[in-house]
């Protein structure tokens, strides 16, 4: 059994030492573990501090391409390097390496697929009431949309075995952490918290730049979160209101119009016409919404078994490679 801990990093040169001295070098169930780097497109001395703390591979962007597409990468070599177990961490020293047993162990015990590590929020001195409400309303957002109970949805201290990280995807290029698990609701794989504990902060959040960033940033990815992994119940809701509020009007006008007094409500009779006109097209596109959602569910379940059918024999010429820079 091998355990590959993976670290997406960006200018982290100052805190990823830190981060690597804490993580453990044998873990219980696992015959190998092994560290991974995803330098997305860094342009201090990451590469450097992660070679001289004994990393033992890197995966490299040329350019800076965001934390998903920096996850994805490393899922990626990862399970070229034949990883059955995953775990993914912070960089800056977030989250406790001790914690990393209790993550893996519900993986271990084949209770769970992914594992998300549940982080005390109420408790984090360095997160503002703003944000923790954020974190809870994303977190709330998630478990609608996915079905799950997972209680800090953001939380990036994971583990997932490797049929999970086979079949994961992730459209959103600013985070992974809300997607991820919404996916792994909808295709019914097993997934559970844990409780873990948190370090001290070592440097300011790279994705909470401003509190008006971040909410537009939270708004804008509940939002899509929606239309991808619920768009029929997305548009259908839009599409129906729309409609009732304009067949409500249309019956308000022929009261009126009953009663003798239509002439003076002919603005009523025209809103209500583009209400429902607007509500049916929309309800329109919630189906061709739908069937397109079926489509990509069809395409993710290709791709996973293109890659379950892959030789897991070409972990060593993907270590070669891994030291290349990709774009």
């Amino acid at each position: 059994m091998k355990l590959v801990i993976q670290i997406p990093c960006y200018n982290e040169a100052e805190t990823l030492a830190i981060t690597l001295a804490a993580l453990p070098r044998q873990a219980q169930g696992f015959d190998v573990v092994e560290w991974l780097i995803i330098d997305d497109g860094s342009d201090d001395d990451t590469v450097t501090v992660a070679k001289a703390c004994g990393v033992d591979h890197v995966v490299r962007h040329t350019r800076n391409q965001g934390l998903a597409r920096a996850f994805m990468t490393g899922l990626d070599a990862c399970l070229h390097l034949g990883a059955d177990v995953i775990v993914n961490t912070d960089a800056d020293n977030q989250y406790c390496a001790d914690d990393v047993p209790a993550l893996v162990q519900p993986i271990l015990e084949r209770r769970a697929e992914i594992v998300v590590g549940a982080r005390p929020i109420e408790t984090i001195a360095h997160f503002s009431p703003l944000k923790k409400a954020l974190q809870k309303l994303g977190s709330w957002v998630v478990r609608v949309a996915s079905k799950t109970d997972i209680p800090d949805a953001p939380s990036g201290f994971r583990a997932m075995s490797r049929s999970a990280a086979q079949r994961l995807m992730v459209f959103n290029d600013y985070t992974y952490t809300l997607e991820t698990i919404i996916q792994a609701g909808q295709k019914n794989m097993a997934i559970v918290s844990v409780p873990v504990r948190v370090n001290g902060d070592l440097r300011p959040s790279r994705l909470v730049k401003s509190i008006p960033s971040y909410i537009k940033r939270s708004v804008v990815t509940i939002v899509r979160i929606f239309i991808i992994y619920r768009p029929f119940r997305f548009f259908g809701t839009i599409g129906v209101a729309l409609f009732g509020v304009g067949f409500l009007l249309g019956l308000r006008f022929l009261w009126f119009y009953l009663e003798g007094h239509g002439g003076g409500h002919v603005q009523s009779l025209i809103l209500a016409a583009l209400l429902m006109g607007m509500g049916f097209q929309t309800i329109l596109i919630a189906f061709v919404a739908d069937l397109l959602a079926a489509n990509r569910k069809l395409t993710e379940d290709i791709r996973y078994r293109q890659m379950e059918n892959g030789n897991r024999s070409d972990a060593q010429s993907f270590h070669v490679k891994s030291v290349r820079e990709f774009e």
